[in-house]
């Protein structure tokens, strides 16, 4: 269901506040801030970013760059991985280690609901979304 016009990591409007709650997810995408994006999708301190995973199995260190450059304002990763959760591969477990970054990997439902629940939390919290 990802569109075809949305490009990978390309910078969504935002607000500009840190505390963007993403409501609604299903039916291939994600609705908050009076938008819905299609296709998966990264939320960080410094916004919200289109993503180009649409499967778990082939995540790797390069789809996180982008994290990885925030490592200083992120304590918590929420690893959505689509309907189930999934084992994530070595080496990206390694690298957000060496970052200072704790990884929760689970399905993205509950990736959604937990990073909510965080944010009101005022938690150092990004989410990394497979739709």
């Amino acid at each position: 269901m990802k569109s075809p016009a949305t490009p990978s990591a390309a910078s969504l409007p935002s607000d500009g506040r840190r505390d963007r709650n993403t409501p609604g997810y299903g039916n291939g995408g994600f609705r908050f801030a009076d938008m819905s994006h299609r296709g998966s999708l990264l939320l960080l301190p410094s916004g919200i970013y289109g993503w180009e995973p649409v499967d778990a199995k082939q995540l790797s260190v390069g789809h996180f760059e982008k994290v990885l450059a925030e490592a200083q304002d992120i304590e918590v990763l929420l690893i959505g991985t689509g309907d189930g959760m999934r084992v994530l591969p070595k080496e990206l477990r390694a690298a957000f280690k060496e970052a200072g970054i704790s990884i929760d990997p689970m399905s993205t439902g509950a990736a959604v609901r937990t990073y909510n629940i965080m944010l009101s939390e005022s938690r150092a919290v990004a989410a990394a979304l497979i739709a």
